[in-house]
């Protein structure tokens, strides 16, 4: 698919798996939770587009505290068994901060295996496009500063992965330093890990951008007041 035919349809099925960063305080109670990161603010900005239709739907199945071997573990029922037409998948962060937090290592060509394994079971068992978002990390103290060691080649498995199995990839690392230089670092993510209402919106601007090139040109020609 050439990507100025890639469309978000009022038909299509939009699942977002991740970590907290996904999660951002869902209700798990509620499946129509979204909770209220970057998920709700693309849902939200794909429903005001609907107009008065209902615009498509969208499925929240981040957790607090995911690496990707969790995902691995929940693939089935909390991805292939909703029928998603667009899976989009956030992982990674804390594959590398529980090295430094725990002592919990996940090594690279692990993480690399196990996220190709989950998206190449996408492609076997569904027909959706794949998108996968990359980790980011806006260091608010010298210590997060020597994750990158980590950080950087997992990030580099995350794109290698993608590419492998089709995926977009949506560079939320770059959207995050781009605005960081403008922007400190505690106003985007105030741990440096989990972005604040502002840092959800970068993040959800960029998906809009890579995954919906109807938005794209909506968006440069669009201010945005919570970027002013």
């Amino acid at each position: 698919m050439h990507i100025a035919d890639m469309h978000i349809k009022e038909t299509d099925r939009l699942l977002f798996i991740g970590d907290s960063i996904t999660d951002a305080g869902r209700d798990r109670t509620d499946p129509a939770s979204l909770g209220s990161g970057y998920v709700h603010e693309i849902a939200r900005t794909l429903h005001a587009r609907a107009g008065d239709g209902p615009g498509p739907a969208v499925i929240n199945k981040g957790l607090n505290g995911n690496r990707v071997y969790d995902l691995e573990a929940r693939w089935t029922t909390d991805v292939i068994d909703h029928r998603p037409t667009v899976v989009t998948v956030k992982i990674g962060i804390n594959d590398t901060w529980r090295r430094y937090d725990s002592g919990l290592i996940s090594p690279v060509d692990e993480f690399e295996a196990c996220l190709d394994r989950l998206l190449a079971d996408t492609v076997r068992k569904l027909a959706a496009r794949l998108v996968v978002i990359t980790p980011f990390l806006l260091p608010v103290t010298p210590e997060q500063k020597g994750w990158f060691e980590d950080l950087t080649p997992r990030t580099d498995a995350v794109l290698r992965a993608a590419a492998a199995n089709g995926a977009q990839v949506v560079r939320a690392d770059h959207a995050l330093l781009r605005a960081a230089e403008t922007k400190e670092a505690a106003e985007l993510a105030q741990d440096g890990v989990h972005p604040s209402p502002l840092g959800h919106r970068i993040v959800a601007d960029a998906w809009l951008a890579a995954v919906d090139s109807r938005l794209l040109g909506e968006q440069q020609g669009e201010v945005h007041p919570h970027l002013d």
